[in-house]
């Protein structure tokens, strides 16, 4: 018997994301196959790749083809291939309309043809995604809903949802908005910097928001808090 306190067991297989963390609060230890999952972030394009990449690196070890659709941005061929991506394993299906992406991913998963399946849904409608999950359970890898973070607030038949976005020092935020399993809390931070800066950005670089702390709290320096507060007092007296 499942308790609404317990991750469920999972019914198919799942792929490791390469973060141990988010693994830890994913149903299985990892990104569900034969199963929706969908990605909700504030802006397009920005956490797609960071967040998916590890994974996806072990799909193309394993010599299977990630297939993208409607990205809404060209992809980076330079960067992808620093994600461990190339262009032997990789497709890029150019759907324009809103129509052409839905009805392309939904012949993609019901012939099970990729490897991992990466979609940009953001007009999807709750009936939609409904059909797609019942296709998806023919698909022997996962497959990736991008959407909206406004999207958080409609019904999704997606098992597993979660919204992403970045935080001050290049890190990853995920949070899990639903899976089967208990509620999740807080917020899961993973260590992140885009392909190609981790050898260029300084230590310094790397945490911005020490920098941005120890600013504020240098009494010495005029515009920081401290300074401006004394400057406050002297003003009234």
């Amino acid at each position: 018997m499942w308790k609404a306190n317990e991750f469920g067991t999972p019914l198919t297989a799942v792929l490791k994301s390469g973060w141990s963390s988010l693994d830890a609060e994913l149903p299985g230890g990892g990104w569900p196959c034969r199963s929706l999952t969908e990605v909700l972030q504030p802006q397009p394009s920005v956490c797609e790749w960071r967040l998916l990449g590890p994974a996806l690196r072990s799909v193309v070890a394993a010599g299977q083809h990630v297939v993208v659709v409607g990205p809404p941005k060209r992809p980076h061929m330079p960067g992808l291939r620093h994600a461990g991506l190339d262009e032997k394993h990789f497709v890029w299906v150019q759907a324009e309309t809103p129509a052409e992406r839905l009805w392309v991913t939904e012949q993609l998963v019901k012939s099970n043809a990729a490897g991992a399946l990466l979609a940009w849904l953001p007009q999807a409608r709750a009936e939609q995604i409904r059909r797609l999950q019942v296709c998806a359970q023919a698909c022997d890898g996962p497959a990736f809903l991008f959407r909206p973070d406004t999207a958080r607030h409609e019904a999704s038949a997606a098992p597993l949802r979660l919204t992403a976005t970045f935080g001050l020092d290049w890190e990853l935020l995920v949070h899990v908005l639903k899976r089967k399993g208990p509620r999740h809390e807080g917020v899961i931070r993973l260590e992140s910097v885009p392909g190609g800066l981790e050898t260029v950005l300084t230590p310094r670089l790397k945490r911005p928001s020490r920098l941005i702390s120890h600013r504020e709290v240098r009494p010495d320096v005029l515009g920081s808090t401290p300074a401006r507060q004394a400057l406050r007092r002297r003003v009234a007296a």
